[in-house]
C-alpha cells in the first residue's frame, strides 16, 4: 500500500512555497508520492482568466520535473464544472483501492473545514493534512494530521502582481516556469 499526499490548487502560477509544503509533509509523514492536482474551477475562488489550463499544467510539470516523488494528476482538469474534493476523492479510491490518501490544506482551510460540500463523507475517503501557521485557528472537529512547515510568504496572487508591474520574481518560483511565463508573455509579461 502506497502513502500519496494529494496538494490540489490552481498552480497560477505553481511557486516554491507550493513545493516546499509537498517536500515538508513528504518527509515528515513518510509518505511515497506527492500528487499535485490542479483544479478546474475551484469554488471557492476564480483562476486567472488569461491562463489556460494547459499552461498551468505545464508549469506544474517544470516546477516538480527532477523529483521522483512528486507527479502531477489532471483528473480535476479533466472534469468539468466545480471541483468538489469529495467527488475527486471517490473517483481516485475507486481507481486506487489499496492506496492510503493524505490531503494537504493550508491553515487558513482547516478552519474553513466545516464549510467543505459533504465533508463528512470526504473525511472517510482521507486523511487530512494541515500546515501548520501560527496566525490561524487549528480547532477543528475533524481529523487533522498537523505538519510544522518553514514559514515562506509568497503567493501566486503575489507573483502575478509583481509579473504585472515588471518586477522581479527570481527565487519565489523555480526558473523554469520563469522562462516559460516570458517565453508565453503570461502574466501580463
Amino acid at each position: 500500500m502506497r502513502k500519496i499526499g494529494i496538494l490540489g490548487g490552481t498552480f497560477d502560477p505553481p511557486h516554491h512555497g507550493h513545493l516546499l509544503i509537498a517536500n515538508e509533509v513528504l518527509n515528515a509523514l513518510d509518505l511515497d508520492e506527492i500528487w499535485f492536482m490542479p483544479n478546474q474551477e475551484p469554488p471557492h475562488k476564480h483562476k486567472s482568466e488569461s491562463i489556460t489550463n494547459a499552461e498551468r499544467l505545464e508549469m506544474l510539470k517544470l516546477a516538480i520535473e527532477g523529483n521522483q516523488q512528486f507527479r502531477v494528476t489532471t483528473i480535476e482538469l479533466e472534469r468539468q464544472g466545480p471541483s468538489f474534493t469529495v467527488e475527486t476523492m471517490r473517483i481516485i479510491r475507486e481507481t486506487y483501492k489499496d492506496d492510503q490518501f493524505y490531503f494537504i490544506i493550508g491553515a487558513d482551510m482547516i478552519e474553513y473545514l466545516p464549510k467543505w460540500h459533504k465533508i463528512n463523507e470526504l473525511v472517510d475517503l482521507v486523511q487530512f493534512v494541515g500546515v501548520e501557521r501560527p496566525e490561524y485557528s487549528h480547532d477543528t472537529s475533524f481529523p487533522v494530521i498537523y505538519v510544522d512547515v518553514p514559514a515562506m510568504e509568497v503567493s501566486s496572487s503575489i507573483i502575478r502582481e509583481r509579473l504585472k508591474k515588471g518586477k522581479t520574481v527570481r527565487y519565489l518560483l523555480p526558473d523554469s516556469v520563469i522562462h516559460f511565463i516570458e517565453e508565453n508573455h503570461l502574466y501580463g509579461t
